[in-house]
Parts: C-alpha cells; structure tokens; sequence
C-alpha cells in the first residue's frame, strides 16, 4: 500500500529522510502534514556507499597525503578544488584538467570521449558554461561513484563506447605510519577491459594546464610574457612532465613544482606534449583535440606553447582482457606562511617560512612521484589492507562510514605538518583561508582519529599544547600562534585544557611509554594546578568547577555547568592514574580527593532528575582571573548572556566520553549516566526540524533528522542562551551517540550516526566534508570514536593488556582494534556455550601478558599462538575470564593469538 510505495521511491531517491524505530519515544519536534510521509521507513546504509545521478553533483573525495595537501576528485570523475598550494582553495583549478580515451575495436571508426560522465544542471552563465575543460566536448553517458576512503572508484556508462573502464582514486593510508600516508600525491588509475569478440586499441591521455602560479588565461588573444615552464622527464618505470614557473620569487607561497606522470609504461606506447599549439580563441584544445582523435596519440609539438602539459598511453587490449592506465599527480610547495595559509602570527612574522615537512623530504614533485613509484606496489597493498580490515569488521555500515569518511580531513588543508615536522590543524577551511587558527584544543579534544590511526601526531598536539602554550603558571593558551615559541593567545579554555590532560592520559595508556609520560608531567600535574588559582576555575579546590570557563561555544559559562566540570572531572582521573605511574603518590591523593568531592557535588547539586543543568552564578570582574576571559562572551559579568541555564546539553558529558575511551571509568553515578543519555536522545534528537526553529547556521533542516546542540523543552530558555544552542553540529552527534554505546543504547546511537550521514548524501552536501565553522571540520573525526565504543577492545600499554567486550551482541564479532605500536583485527564469536577469540597483528608489534574476555562461560580453555599452546593462569568472575600469560607475548605482524572457552 502507500507506506511500501513509499519506501519504493524513498530507496530509489536516495534522499535523507528518517523513520523512528517502532518502538522510539515520541519525539519533541511536532511533524508536518507532509512530515510523516517523507520520515517513510527505507533501506538500511550499505558500506561503501555508491552514488548515482543527482548524488554526483556535490561529491569532492580529497586524494593527497596526511596533512600534505590535496586534490579532489568529483563525482562525474572530474578533479575539483585543487588545494595544494599551501591553503584551502575551494573552487580553484587550472584552466584545463581532464582525462579523455580514444577506442578503435576492430575496424571500426575510432570513438572519442572526456573521460568523464556528462555535466549536470545547472547550466548557468552570463555566456554559456565558462569554456574551462571544454565543457562542449562528448563525454560518457553516466556513472557510478563508490566511495570508501582512502579509495574512491567510478564505474563509467556509456552506450557507445565498446569498452567498460573504471576509475580508482586513492593517496596512500596507512595506520600509524605518518610519513608514508604523508606523501604529496594522488593515483589515479583507469581500468580498461574488453567485453568484445575484437582486439581495441585504447588510449588515455591527460592534460593539465600548468598550475604553479597561474592566472586565468584568455582565450581571444595570444598569452604575452609567458614564463611557465613543462620537462619532460623519465625515470624508472615512470616517465611525465615537471612543470614549474620561473616567473614567481624562490620565496612566493605559490612556487614549487607539480608533476603529471605515467606508471609501468613498458607496455604500450607513450606520447606527450609540453604544451599545446599557442592561438588565439579557442583553437589551442580544438588541435588538441583534433590530434588525439585522429590516431589516439599525440604530436608533434608546435613551435610555439601554451603549457598545457599532456601524457598519453596507448595499448592494445584483446577480447576477454582488461589494461591498466596508472597516471600520478605530485607536487612541492615549500612556502607555506602564515598570512598565506590564514594562521595567526605575531606582528612582523607575517610572512615567516613556516615551511611543509613533505617538502624536506622531496626536493620537487618529480622525486616525490619517483619515490611513490618505487614503493606503490607495498604502499598500496598496505592501503588496501587497512580497508580490508574495516570492510569485514560486523559493525553497522553507518559507523564504518561515518569513521572512515571523515578520515579524509586529515589530508585537507585543515591539517598540515611544517618542516619542523609537528602536527597543526585549523578547526576547518573557508574558501580560501585556515578557519579558526591555532590546534585549537576545545575542537580537537572530540577526535580520536590522530590518537588510535596516528599517534606520532597526536603526540606532536600534547607536546605543542603542553610547550611554550602553557605559561609558567599552568595556564595552557587554547590556541597556537606560528612561529612558535615567540607570542601565546590571550586566554585558555577550561574545556580545552581539561581534555589535554585526558588525552594525555590515553597517548599513554596506547602506548606505555612511561618515559614520555615522565618527561611531560610536571607541565600534566601545573595544568591541573592553573584551575585554583585566584579567581580561577577552581579557586577552593573543592573539585567544582565554580568560576569563568570559556569554552567550545566561544563564550564564557559563569558557574559550575555540566560541560566543563566533568570535563574537570575526567581530568583528576587521568592526573590520579598518570601520578600512581610516575611515582607521585601524594599527587594522586589529591586528586582522587578532588574528583571524590567534585563528583559527589555535582550529582547532588547539578542532576534535575533527567540531565545535568548549570547554577549561574554572579562573578564580579575583578574576580577574575585575567587568562580565563575572552572578548567574546557577556559584557555583563554579574548577570551574564550567553549561558547553558536548564537546557539539555548534547555535549554534556564530553568528559565521560574521553573518559571511557581512556578506560578511566564511570566519573558520575552510572544510572546518572545512562539516564542523561536517555534525555539527550529524548530532548536533542530530532528526526525531522520542521518544527525547529533557529536564527543560527543551518547545517541540517526539513526532512533530515538530526541532534541539536541544545534543546529547552524540559527547562525555561535564558533570554540570551549560548551561541549555537539550536544548531547541529556531526562532532556533537557524534559524541553524544558514542556515550549511547557506551551505555547499552546502541540502537539509539547507531541511529544518530545514520541519521547524520545521510545527510551526507552527495545531492544535499558532500559526503567527504562535514562542515561547522568552515569545511572538512577537525570535531567531526569524533566519528572514530565510535569504533572503539563498539568493538570495546581496550589496551594498556604499561601493563601489556588487551581487553574485548563487544557492544553488539553478534554470532560472529569482528573488527579493527590499534594501539600506538601496531593495528590489527579480532573477532569475538560466541556460539552454542562456547567463545572463540583471535587476535590478529597487520602491522607493527604488540606486546601482551593479560587478555580479558566478557561474554566467556566456564569449559575448557584454549590459548594458542600461531598453533602453538600457550600457558596461563586463568581467572573467571561471572562471564569475564581474565587470561595471564606465564610469559610475555610478543604478537608481531601476521600472528594471531587464539583463546578458547
């Protein structure tokens, strides 16, 4: 009837609307007469997601190395936003950049298309579409893209060409392994195979428009001082074109080099031009293309250039068979600059060299793409490994999809690594700037993306943050000027700060390296000490956050609140574990002291019965500490704006969510917990805004369900809430589904992760960019987290501990687990009374003396190595069975460990 026709369009169409489960509770948000019909029940996510027709259109999947830059590839196959130039570059691309293919099966008459699928409305312009990539040229009939990073691949239609050819675009991605997932290019490799009875002879060809420094051309007359320059070059199994412009000053932020260049070209025959004949109009890409269409080679060059730099390859491909056409692009850009990129920096070093670490490794792109060639074969096979791994883990397809996609924001220019080698991020990019300079803690502190794939730069963050941003009293600056070590920001955020400590705490625990811990905590134990300072967070120490916090929402909150007094909270836990390691007992007195009272305080004083809520509090100025206070909150001190009140916080408990993934244990009262959690997917979870009103940004309207920053259904709004209270932000959701997990609501936080990619959903928005304050948003890699949450695999370094309590109650658990030294997968299977745990090493070492194990029931046990028995002590406790090893296991790479009850 009419609910199964719906469904039928609602699948059909792709579109992101939402249905509650049967059994949800009713929901806050009144429903639109149309409302209902569009929340139709639809089919479950599929991981990797594919995307078809309108899907196409907003899709830009970022191919570059780990904070090295990128390129993205668009949903029809075309490249967009070329953002390699030391800055975001929404929009920016050489005048041309384009694939094409030339067939000829058989006798027939050769068949000639741009290598991609056909535009899309609108069509619009002042003259007709801009003739960047001849937009008039053929192009194939449609395409499918499938995305699942760091691999996105189009399957091209076409109902003329006799061939079938795919596209695989990719950089490589390797967890833990920061530099060779860091390397400044993108393979894009054109499967070709012929479905035919005859041989065809097929050729790819790419031109790009040499892009270092360069200004639209114009097409009605000849290009006059022209100083871009294109080399050809050849190396071992590779061979291109260099390009450069000598034009620009050594020191200008747009000079180095860029290289388009072919891959295992022994087989086939190789053409290339340095650049198109030199005309007026548009005859340069007419004779361009009029040579590649008359035999599927090019050549020869004309006296005269414009460098637009072409590569073509040219093989035969008999029936039943398949060929490849591997092209890689690569660049250098050294000069990266403060003023140039959009970070802060102190007056007069403006323009400093900040630098890029990927340029002190390469001294141009050609050696970049040399170096990648040489190794593609590993770095690929190690890339498609890790993919594998999550490909088979049992978890929800909206988990792997949400975790794995915003991976990508790691190789946007939201993230860059300077030639010192440490880490820095924005929180996001505008168009053509950094948003939001500075490794800005309140908005990182919600990834864990760079702690569990990355943890070399997840150090390099503590280590900036507990460096020259922290002052001699503790008070660690929330965000960093470049260069270094010469101006701090004004103020610090209790928030911020507060989750440094935990991550600290957890770097830690992944890794055990207790030297590391030892030799950073006397700037830990000062952090925790700047919140008693006069007028401080903390000025009684009473374990209650009391004072002026600023915090993520970019004002102050005035009196103890939720959000950053357990955020303090998750803080004294961490410093208690971290003073027990490195000897400091009476530290770790006092803090578990402060935590004792602190926690007791708030469950009595701030819980309504649903949720934790804010006392505001009157702070007169002078009682301020200086550092604790921006310019963007109340002007009013003594009867602040701008304040939480009695609303449903969706990060509330940001504190217990670093807690939990850090195994520090529940910081409140557990039913407290579970109940807040209850409210926010009552109150905050909307799964349809048309009845949600908001003068704020919009990242999520009508049809789309979503969380809302904060929702006043149960308490009375302050006339002047916070900033963004009614907006929804993916790193809320995100986070507040985690804490859902890890509660035992799992169906409800799996929903909220749905809910919020299927938004994602390449028509509406693009799925590889989560936005908040700016593109490719740092606080939406909080989606990571949720692997952890759900898989429940825990490991502490110090004590060489593995722990695996599956949230989802599956025959056949299996997914990807990492720590600091190695990543792996495990699979938890439980059938007919008896648990099977393996443990499977990819890559690195991890060193094991206990396995815990939940779910286990009595018998006879099983511990094996490889096939090989094992001895233990064992010791069970109602279902947790706790194995220790008589020695030391030394798991390496393509070990597996097996356990039996």
């Amino acid at each position: 009837g009419r609910r199964g026709f719906l469904k039928a369009i609602t699948v059909a169409a792709g579109m992101a609307s939402q249905v509650p489960p049967a059994d949800a509770q009713p929901q806050s948000a009144g429903t639109s007469p149309t409302g209902a019909a569009r929340s139709a029940v639809r089919a479950s996510m599929q991981y990797p997601r594919a995307f078809t027709g309108r899907q196409l259109a907003a899709i830009a999947f970022p191919l570059g190395g780990v904070a090295a830059g990128s390129i993205s590839l668009g949903g029809r196959g075309q490249l967009r936003d070329w953002e390699i130039f030391n800055r975001p570059d929404k929009h920016r691309s050489p005048e041309y950049a384009f694939a094409a293919i030339w067939v000829q099966s058989g006798k027939a008459r050769p068949l000639v298309r741009v290598l991609e699928a056909s535009l899309m409305p609108p069509y619009q312009g002042t003259h007709g579409l801009a003739p960047a990539n001849a937009p008039g040229l053929l192009r194939l009939d449609s395409a499918t893209f499938i995305g699942e990073y760091p691999m996105a691949k189009v399957a091209f239609r076409d109902s003329q060409l006799p061939v079938e050819v795919t596209l695989e675009g990719f950089s490589p991605f390797v967890p833990l392994d920061a530099d060779e997932s860091g390397l400044p290019l993108a393979v894009l490799r054109y499967r070709v195979s012929n479905p035919g009875s005859e041989k065809a002879a097929v050729s790819i060809a790419f031109a790009i428009d040499n892009p270092v420094g360069t200004e639209r051309y114009i097409p009605t007359r000849l290009a006059t001082g022209e100083k871009r320059v294109n080399e050809y070059r050849q190396g071992a199994n590779l061979e291109g074109l260099l390009m450069r412009n000598p034009a620009l000053a050594a020191t200008d932020p747009m000079a180095g080099t860029f290289a388009l260049s072919l891959l295992n070209v022994g087989k086939g025959k190789v053409s290339h031009l340095r650049g198109w004949k030199l005309a007026k109009w548009w005859t340069s890409p007419l004779l361009y293309w009029d040579d590649f269409s008359r035999d599927g080679e090019l050549g020869p060059e004309a006296p005269e250039q414009r460098p637009v730099g072409s590569l073509c390859l040219k093989r035969e491909i008999e029936p039943g068979t398949e060929a490849d056409y591997t092209f890689l692009l690569s660049w250098h850009f050294p000069n990266r600059t403060p003023e140039h990129c959009g970070w802060r920096a102190p007056k007069g070093d403006e323009g400093a060299l900040i630098g890029n670490y990927y340029c002190t490794r390469f001294a141009d792109a050609w050696q970049a793409a040399e170096y990648a060639a040489a190794r593609l074969e590993t770095l690929e096979a190690r890339t498609r490994k890790f993919m594998e791994v999550m490909r088979e883990a049992t978890l929800p397809a909206a988990v792997k999809d949400a975790a794995m996609s915003n991976l990508s924001t790691l190789a946007t220019q939201t993230c860059f690594r300077a030639a010192s080698g440490e880490f820095y991020g924005f929180e996001g990019c505008d168009a053509q700037r950094g948003c939001c300079f500075g490794n800005c803690t309140h908005v990182w502190n919600y990834e864990t993306a760079t702690q569990y794939l990355f943890p070399s730069l997840a150090r390099s963050l503590r280590k900036i943050a507990f460096g020259f941003a922290q002052d001699e009293d503790g008070s660690m600056r929330h965000r960093q000027l470049l260069p270094d070590g010469k101006e701090r920001y004004g103020y610090a955020a209790a928030d911020g700060q507060m989750g440094q400590i935990i991550k600290a705490y957890l770097d830690w625990r992944l890794s055990g390296d207790t030297d590391w811990l030892r030799e950073l905590w006397p700037r830990i134990k000062k952090g925790v000490a700047f919140a008693w300072v006069p007028g401080g967070w903390d000025a009684d120490r009473d374990g209650v956050m009391e004072g002026v916090q600023h915090n993520t929402y970019d004002v102050e909150f005035y009196g103890p609140n939720p959000q950053c007094g357990i955020y303090y909270l998750g803080a004294l836990r961490a410093a208690e574990e971290m003073a027990r390691a490195v000897g400091d007992s009476p530290a770790a007195k006092d803090f578990r002291d402060l935590f004792t009272r602190g926690s007791q305080w708030i469950d009595e004083n701030l819980f309504n019965g649903e949720y934790y809520i804010q006392k505001v509090r009157s702070i007169p100025a002078e009682k301020i500490a200086k550092a604790t206070i921006s310019e963007m909150g109340s002007d009013r001190t003594e009867n602040p704006d701008f304040q939480l009140g009695d609303g449903c916080l969706a990060d509330q408990l940001i504190g217990q969510y670093l807690a939990s993934l850090a195994g520090l244990g529940d910081l409140l009262q557990p039913a407290r917990i579970r109940k807040t959690m209850e409210s926010i997917y009552r109150y905050n979870y909307k799964r349809n805004l048309y009845q949600h009103e908001s003068v704020q940004r919009v990242y999520a309207l009508n049809d789309e369900a979503g969380l809302v920053v904060c929702d006043y259904a149960k308490g009375e709004r302050p006339q002047v809430p916070f900033p963004y209270f009614a907006e929804v932000w993916t790193g809320l959701e995100y986070l507040a589904a985690v804490l859902m997990l890890y509660v035992g609501m799992v169906r409800e936080g799996v929903e909220c992760i749905e809910s919020a990619r299927r938004r994602y959903d390449g028509e509406r928005r693009n799925p590889w960019d989560e936005a908040e304050c700016g593109h490719h948003y740092a606080r939406a890699m909080a989606a990571w987290s949720a692997i952890p949450a759900l898989s429940g695999f825990q490991y502490h370094g110090v004590e060489k501990k593995v722990e695996a309590a599956p949230r989802l109650r599956r025959a056949n658990f299996v997914s990807f687990w990492s720590t600091a030294t190695s990543w792996g997968k495990f699979s938890h299977a439980a059938r007919a009374g008896r648990l099977r745990f393996s443990l499977q090493v990819v890559e690195g070492a991890l060193p094991c003396r206990m396995v815990v194990l939940h779910r286990a029931t009595a018998g006879k046990p099983v511990a094996q190595l490889d096939g090989r028995s094992l001895g233990y002590d064992l010791h069970q406790e109602g279902s947790r069975a706790s194995f220790t090893f008589s020695e030391e296991v030394p798991l390496k790479a393509g070990q597996e460990l097996v356990l039996i009850l």
